[in-house]
């Protein structure tokens, strides 16, 4: 059975981004902690990235999470400020049971990023906490999240929100095994991790 295809985009997209920063699959592994045999397969879509993986491997790259996301324009916006519901990136987690939609314009540098999220009945992120550079904060607009900060567990409703410092190790999960969750999710990184323009 061959690679699927939101993996493989994803994949292309990390390979894409690594190259253009100079970055080998070694130096990768080194800054992560990843093996460079589990980039190369992430890489080429033979491995599903876990949210945790992801916010590891946008760290080294220097960009947010919202950076991995292919704009789907035919001729990028000089100047984008709005991003059209039909035009949303999406990065779907299928293997965790997530999608998240971009809903700011993707530019590669992803100071703020802010994300429709759907949580599928049961979907989680794993039982492994990560962490990541920047500051995150949301509100659920449909369903109920479990918010896991380093030795809290939070239970959220809909119309709670949160915000905490991304370093914090963190992880998340739909406790509904009948619902979905949906979440408005903000990532912004600080102007040290920020590119500027």
């Amino acid at each position: 059975m061959g690679p699927e295809p939101v993996d493989r985009a994803v994949g292309q997209r990390l390979r894409g981004l690594r190259r253009a920063r100079g970055l080998s699959l070694e130096a990768m592994a080194s800054s992560t902690g990843l093996s460079i045999g589990f980039i190369s397969q992430v890489e080429r879509g033979l491995s599903s990235p876990s949210l945790r993986v992801l916010a590891l491997l946008a760290d080294t790259l220097q960009i947010g999470i919202g950076g991995l996301f292919e704009p789907t324009l035919d001729e990028p916006d000089p100047d984008p400020i709005v991003v059209f519901r039909k035009d949303r990136p999406e990065l779907q987690l299928w293997r965790a049971g997530i999608t998240k939609q971009l809903l700011t314009p993707p530019d590669g540098t992803q100071g703020m990023s802010l994300f429709h999220m759907v949580l599928k009945p049961g979907a989680s992120t794993g039982d492994e906490s990560f962490s990541h550079e920047g500051e995150e904060a949301g509100l659920v607009l449909k369903g109920r999240l479990t918010l896991v900060v380093e030795a809290r567990t939070l239970q959220l409703a809909e119309g709670d929100s949160f915000r905490f410092e991304s370093r914090r190790p963190h992880r998340f999960s739909n406790p509904d095994p009948r619902g979905q969750s949906i979440v408005l999710w903000v990532n912004v990184l600080g102007p040290a991790q920020a590119k500027v323009r």
